[in-house]
């Protein structure tokens, strides 16, 4: 899973409010050459949403955002998420991700936060807010003290097709997160045209 979201660089954050646009907008990812979507815990419908795309969708690595709880995350895996990321840093939701051996990506802001997931044993940290955090300056600096144990981020809250590639440039970051090529709206109107090309677009500044 890992490797898969290595390859591309790029997890689309996407808000789905309707089960219908689930595999659509999964397909339409894949068509644009992206096989990572994260489905946010922010509608009733994310975990039935997860489930579908699953199924429906094999080459897809699904996985479930903006997990807060111990039960969002066993929802979410029982729904077929192959990770999950956390806004914040849980310590129980990280505790019971690892007891299920399910890859979790939890989100840190702080060297403190940083400093207490890599005790819990994550190396691979979602960077949230990035924007409001400081950004491209902020990781570069958080390279110094940390870099040398192995961590690394996904910046995601702020980074979009503009900035990705910056982002990307920095040796700290494994990837980028980002909800641009999946807006609420898109996905809403069934525009997925719209997001195949976004998505297409994603690739070629990830792959630069």
């Amino acid at each position: 899973m890992l490797r898969q979201i290595l390859k591309t660089r790029c997890v689309p954050a996407a808000i789905v409010d309707d089960l219908e646009t689930a595999v659509p907008l999964a397909e339409a990812l894949l068509t644009g050459g992206l096989d990572v979507l994260e489905v946010t815990f922010r509608t009733p419908a994310a975990a039935a949403c997860i489930g579908r795309i699953a199924q429906a969708c094999p080459d897809m690595c699904v996985g479930a955002g903006t997990v807060l709880t111990v039960e969002e995350l066993e929802q979410a895996v029982a729904a077929g998420a192959k990770y999950v990321v956390t806004p914040g840093l849980g310590e129980d939701v990280v505790a019971r991700a690892q007891a299920l051996s399910v890859p979790i990506f939890p989100g840190v802001a702080t060297p403190t936060e940083i400093t207490r997931a890599w005790q819990l044993g994550c190396q691979t940290l979602k960077f949230f807010p990035a924007g409001v955090m400081g950004g491209v300056a902020a990781l570069t600096a958080l390279a110094g003290p940390f870099g040398h144990k192995g961590i690394r981020f996904i910046p995601t809250g702020g980074v979009d097709a503009k900035n990705a590639a910056t982002f990307l440039s920095l040796s700290c970051v494994v990837a980028v997160g980002g909800s641009w090529m999946v807006k609420r709206e898109l996905v809403e109107a069934r525009r997925w045209s719209d997001i195949t090309n976004l998505a297409r677009e994603a690739v070629q500044i990830c792959a630069a």
